[in-house]
């Protein structure tokens, strides 16, 4: 069967104005893979759990038989799962925080020659760091950096270690590191 290409939109549930992050990758892929692609795509640090909801499937990571209605995510393809376009799923990203991300399929279309995949073609707007204590710890986290009287604002930045820009986003940075993981890790499926 040939490999067809999946764009998904993936947005991070409950921000506004919106986070999202458009890619295409190959449907052979297995749902590991694609939590990889999603890590770098949305800017997280791969530091947590995940799991995706996609039709009656609960695919995460599986702990010796510890929880058996999860089906290992290395053990299973997008193109078991996925075969119709607009259909809707789920990725939930560190339990802690509950980054609930919903991912559309937007297109399934053939391959491109010469392209290389996974690939990041759109997206707005910075992930929120980790750790930030989900939704209201991130909202609070905004309302603090936009303020610059605020006493808790110097305790932040040095917590994040760095300037954080809410709106910032860069495809091509994100490519570079999805092709980078591909080249290091030796990861290029059929």
């Amino acid at each position: 069967m040939p490999t067809n290409i999946l764009q998904l939109k993936i947005t991070l549930k409950g921000i506004k104005p919106p986070i999202w992050r458009r890619v295409e990758v190959k449907d052979n892929i297995t749902f590991y893979e694609l939590h990889h692609v999603i890590q770098i795509a949305m800017g997280w640090w791969n530091a947590h759990l995940f799991e995706f909801k996609a039709g009656d499937y609960k695919i995460g990571i599986t702990d010796d038989g510890w929880d058996t209605d999860t089906i290992e995510s290395k053990d299973i393809k997008l193109s078991k799962v996925i075969d119709t376009e607009k259909m809707k799923f789920r990725y939930i990203y560190d339990f802690g925080d509950w980054w609930d991300h919903e991912i559309v399929v937007e297109k399934i279309s053939p391959a491109e020659k010469n392209k290389t995949y996974p690939t990041c073609i759109g997206g707005k707007r910075n992930c929120p760091p980790e750790d930030t204590g989900g939704f209201p710890g991130y909202m609070h986290l905004l309302e603090v950096l936009g303020d610059k009287k605020n006493p808790e604002r110097k305790e932040i930045l040095e917590w994040l270690g760095e300037e954080y820009d809410p709106e910032y986003f860069d495809a091509n940075e994100t490519n570079d590191e999805l092709q980078f993981i591909i080249k290091t890790k030796n990861w290029n499926p059929n």
